[in-house]
Order: structure tokens, then sequence, then C-alpha cells
């Protein structure tokens, strides 16, 4: 009973710790609108819900990569349980420290013969595939297109080449072990075994779909904005700005401590928008954008939390009593 009552009160503080970092990002985001004199009724909301919903077509391909992951290190993770947790997880980077991701995704995917150790090294690997693609395909729009923007320019290649070198499989491997998880589950080795090049490159192509769609998002946030009506006048030419612009405002938002990137996110897209657009219009997407997406999380990952998981089958009580083994073996890590 009082494993029960500790379970409910730490689900309770996360819970808590996510709706507080949640509330602290969409007051941030509505304090910047206001500073720029922008009234919410100019918007074209059906153009914000878009960019919503391709936020979240966007994530999912990622979503994906990391349930094919987890199949190749010889986990066997229901689909849907997987892609529930997935986005449940995303609410996690709202809380400092961003730590609540791996722990939410962990504990919430179900399925056969799942050991936490693996389930957790997998979210490290879509993570820093996600970024790399995004580095990556961002440095390549930047140099194409925007070859001026030098700083930013050789941020996304700096990133994009570091992350890019830690996802090699060989590279990751290494890695993984250097970090002794192998105390934790003496089978990480045989399990890593399953990370190679053609599921990497699976990776690879998932992300540039998702990448595409999320620049997509911007387009229609753009789109909601009256103001940006000029600009965008030329249709899919601003593309490309856009598509680099939010790879490389989540990229070095991801990377950087802060909850859910707040500031730092804005401020690269402030910059890359700013010379086409116009500073007011630059700040009013960069808000939007952050609002549009966390208000999709929020809404997806509620109408998810609602729908129950299926039933620990038999083999998932074996899964959970392995993984208390594991637990156990390492002690208070």
């Amino acid at each position: 009973m009082w494993k029960s009552r500790a379970m409910n009160a730490i689900q309770l503080v996360v819970m808590l710790l996510v709706a507080w970092g949640i509330w602290r990002n969409i007051e941030k985001a509505i304090d910047q609108v206001q500073q720029q004199n922008f009234s919410f009724e100019e918007l074209r909301w059906p153009w914000i819900v878009i960019a919503g919903m391709l936020y979240l077509l966007g994530t999912l391909p990622m979503g994906l990569f990391w349930y094919r992951l987890m199949k190749a290190m010889k986990q066997q993770p229901r689909l849907f349980s997987a892609v529930r947790a997935y986005f449940i997880g995303h609410l996690g980077k709202y809380v400092p420290g961003k730590a609540l991701v791996v722990v939410l995704r962990t504990s919430l995917v179900q399925g056969e013969n799942l050991q936490r150790s693996v389930v957790a090294t997998a979210v490290f690997a879509e993570t820093l595939t996600m970024v790399a693609v995004g580095a990556v395909y961002g440095a390549l729009l930047i140099a194409i297109w925007f070859s001026e923007q030098q700083l930013l320019l050789w941020t996304a290649v700096g990133i994009g080449l570091a992350a890019s070198f830690v996802t090699l499989p060989p590279v990751f491997r290494a890695v993984v072990l250097f970090l002794k998880v192998s105390r934790i589950n003496p089978e990480i080795e045989e399990k890593l075994a399953g990370l190679n090049y053609p599921t990497m490159a699976w990776g690879w192509g998932a992300n540039i779909i998702g990448w595409t769609l999320l620049g997509g998002s911007l387009f229609a946030t753009m789109a909601s904005i009256p103001d940006a009506d000029p600009q965008m006048a030329g249709g899919l030419t601003m593309f490309p700005l856009l598509a680099a612009t939010v790879c490389l405002a989540m990229v070095v938002g991801f990377v950087t401590p802060i909850p859910g990137g707040m500031g730092v996110r804005e401020y690269v897209i402030m910059e890359m928008m700013a010379p086409a657009f116009g500073p007011v219009v630059a700040v009013v997407s960069a808000v939007l954008l952050r609002v549009a997406w966390l208000l999709a999380e929020v809404a997806l990952a509620i109408i998810l939390y609602g729908i129950p998981a299926a039933e620990p089958t038999t083999d998932d009580a074996t899964s959970e009593s392995a993984t208390a083994e594991e637990s156990s073996a390492t002690g208070p890590a």
C-alpha cells in the first residue's frame, strides 16, 4: 500500500511540475505578444489550428523512429503504447532539466519483454538523431539560400557534425558502454547490436519528412498573420527560410538546458525572420509558433492520457520484474 501511495504522490508531483512549466511558457509567450501591441483578434485562427496539426504530424515520424529503435534492440513495445508515451513525454521538456521526457516515456510505454534501460537508451538515440538531422537540414538550407547568416550557419554545422558523429552506430554503442549502462543491464551490449546503419538511415529519412512538416507548421503560422501577407505572397518561395528557421530554432533550443528552449528558440526565429518580415512580425511569429505547438501538445497528451493503455500481459509482468531487478542491482543511482 505504501508503495502505491508513493507512486501516486510521485505522479502527482510530476504532473504539477509539467503544469507549472507549461503555464510559465504560455505566460511568457503572451507577455511577448502584448509588448508588440499586437491583438490576437487580428489572427486567422484556422491557420493556427493547421500549424498545430502540422506540428503533431511532423513529430509523428520521429516517434515512429523511437518505436523502430526499440524493436531493433529486441524490445517488443506496442505501437499505440509507444506513440502514446512519445507524445505525452513531450510535456516533460517544459520542466527544468528535461529529464522528465525520459521518465515519462519509459514509464508509459508498454509491451512484452521491455527493459527500461534499453527503452531509455532508445530515447537518447532518437533525440540525438532528431537533433543531427535538424541541424544538417538547417545548415544545408542556410548555406544555399542564406549564406550571409554565418553565425547561425556555423552553429548548425557544429551541432550537426557533433550529433551525427555520436549517432554513428559504433560510436553510440561505445558511448553507452563507456557510461557503464551494463551495470544496470548486463544484456545491453547484445541489445545494442540491433542499432545498425540501416536502422539509423530509416531514422534519417523519417526525420527529414518530420522536419519538412515542421517547416510547414511555421508556414501556416505566418499565413495566420495579416501583416506577413506581402512577404507570403510569393508562396512556397519562402519555405526554405521557414524550414531552416524551424530546424535551427528547435535544435538550439534542445541543446540548451532551458525548459522548452524558452527564449532561445524565439531568439533564433527572430534573428532569421526579421530581415524578411520585420521585427514585429518576427516576434509575433515566434510566439504564435510556440503557443500553437504547446497547445497542440497539451491537447493531444490529454486525449491520449484519457485512453487507457492495454492491460499488462503475463509477459509484461515478467518485464516489470526484470525492470525491478535492474533497479535493485544498481541501488539508488
